[in-house]
This record gives C-alpha cells, structure tokens and sequence, in this order.
C-alpha cells in the first residue's frame, strides 16, 4: 500500500525503498508519501530542544527550539520508521535543511530491526542552541513563532503524539508542562493587573 495525507492506492513496492526514522515533527507532521510505518526505536540517542529553528517555528532574529538527538549511552528513542521511496528523502532534505544531516541508525521495530536514516543536527551547525536551564527553554518556545506556526504548537503536537505512542521521554513532558505552567502564571498575571486598574 502506498499512503499519503490525501489518498491511498496500490502499487509496485520498490527495491529501491529506504527507512526513516522521524522522532520529531515527522511523527505528526507527515506531509510525504511512504509504503509501511511502525513504530520504532533507537537505541544510544536521547531527542532534546536543542536545536534552534530559524526557518519553520522561529525566525533568525528569534529562533524557535525544535528536536535533534544526542548521543547518549543507555538512553533510547521512540518514534516512528516509515519505508519511503530514495525520491522522498529529496523532500526530507529540503524539509530539515536547516543544520540536520541525514545519519545511519539502526532500528528495532514492531516486526523485527533495520537499517535506515534520521536526520540530526550535529552541535556546532549554525543553527544550534544547545542545553539550557528548562525555564529558559520554556520561554523560548512559547513565545517563537515562524511560518509553519508557533514553537509552543510543534512542542505541544510532539508531546501529545509521544504519548499515543506510549513513549516516555522525560524531557519532552517537563518541557510541554513547564510552558502550560507559564501560560497559566501569564494569565493569573494579566487578571491581577486588571484588578488593579478596575479598582
């Protein structure tokens, strides 16, 4: 079967195919073909907000925070591994542009382990931000917007997709509380402000 946001149909399975792991926007955000997708996981990577995102959920002068994975003995990472035709991955490059490069991973899945790519943003590229104190990474993504939408909305939809997977992952739940936690202080705030004035 070949799926895509709009339609599905029969066709000739390539020998040419490729696995993707997607463990960020690629597990909501699919905007691209693919044969087959399970869920999967790779083991020795850790997803962190660390790289800064300049071209979808931020701007240069104002980067959001999106994920990219580390290296990290004994962590794992839970997303999902979809078989896609080489053409697609033309797509997938143009798509994670912004400082990724495509990286061999193995993965184990549903039906058995493979062999295919992700894409990570290596520390050091242009566009990355790196480790913070989890407040500071909270006010950056809620307040960073670019032309794919707001930072807080991609955190939001990874957080909530993570949790259908049945995917723990520390980092991304802290995170997603601590800016609802923001927002909530945030509008106490501005109803005490209009007391004030209210008299």
């Amino acid at each position: 079967m070949w799926h895509s946001g709009a339609f599905v149909r029969n066709t000739v399975v390539s020998f040419l195919a490729h696995w993707v792991f997607g463990y960020g926007s690629l597990i909501w955000r699919v905007d691209f073909p693919y044969h087959e997708r399970r869920r999967a996981l790779i083991r020795g990577w850790a997803r962190r907000f660390w790289q800064g995102s300049r071209d979808h959920r931020g701007t240069p002068e104002a980067p959001g925070r999106v994920v990219t994975l580390i290296p990290r003995r004994g962590e794992r990472c839970v997303g999902l591994a979809y078989r896609v035709e080489a053409d697609v991955l033309a797509h997938l490059d143009h798509r994670e542009k912004d400082g990724y490069e495509r990286t061999e991973v193995d993965m184990h899945t549903t039906s058995g382990a493979c062999r295919g790519i992700t894409y990570v943003a290596p520390a050091g590229n242009p566009g990355y931000l790196g480790p913070d104190r989890l407040d500071a990474m909270a006010a950056d993504i809620r307040g960073a917007a670019g032309p794919s939408g707001s930072n807080r909305d991609y955190l939001c939809q990874l957080a909530a997709a993570l949790d259908r997977l049945g995917a723990e992952d520390a980092h991304v739940y802290a995170l997603a509380a601590r800016v609802k936690a923001l927002e909530a202080e945030a509008g106490r705030g501005g109803q005490a402000a209009r007391r004030v004035e209210g008299g």
